[in-house]
């Protein structure tokens, strides 16, 4: 069994007020990250080669995911094909977001 504990993570990675993503588990099929956005930032990234899944676990922003906005918030999920443009925008508090790829990311 592999066990996490995202705090830990959110702690040992991240600088405040800087975009942070750092993978933490990898299996043949899948891979997990975790991801923060500070408050008033730019989420600036690309359509991936990858399926992905969002959970946000705190924090406040909107998500924009091909032609559709939506609010997110604690306890949002959100699934973005492979390819499709999405980004975060409207940061209102710092974003911490674990990331699921299927197939696994490969930065």
């Amino acid at each position: 069994m592999d066990h996490f504990d995202v705090s830990e993570l959110a702690v040992s990675q991240h600088r405040p007020g800087e975009h942070t993503y750092t993978d933490f588990f990898s299996s043949r099929l899948l891979s997990i990250g975790f991801a923060i956005w500070p408050a008033g930032g730019e989420d600036n990234q690309r359509p991936h080669a990858e399926d992905e899944v969002y959970h946000v676990l705190s924090g406040r922003a909107r998500i924009r995911v091909a032609e559709e906005d939506r609010p997110v918030g604690p306890g949002s999920v959100v699934f973005v094909a492979t390819g499709v443009e999405h980004r975060f925008f409207d940061i209102d508090e710092d974003l911490h977001v674990l990331v699921f790829w299927a197939p696994p990311h490969r930065p």
